[in-house]
């Protein structure tokens, strides 16, 4: 069983636009590995596995990324603001 944590439906409104805009967003997430990373990435889409929500997202090396939703501590982008 999982421990994800469903993140509020404004928010997850706020990631579809910035992917349908293709807007840049600088997040700040815990990873698997318990570190807190900071990056600015293009989001590309949401994903749902296993009960879980992701944010796929590419870096500037144009690595994929996928991020859990509920691990999102902070995103930041010119027209995006907030915090978990």
């Amino acid at each position: 069983m999982s421990d994800y944590q469903p993140i509020a439906c404004g928010l997850y409104s706020r990631y579809e636009l910035a992917i349908m805009h293709r807007m840049p967003l600088t997040l700040c997430w815990r990873g698997n590995d318990g570190l807190t990373h900071l990056e600015t990435l293009l989001p590309e889409d949401l994903q749902t596995a296993n009960g879980e929500e992701f944010l796929v997202l590419r870096n500037g090396a144009g690595e994929q990324l996928k991020v859990r939703l509920d691990r999102i501590t902070a995103v930041h982008s010119e027209q995006f603001e907030a915090t978990a």
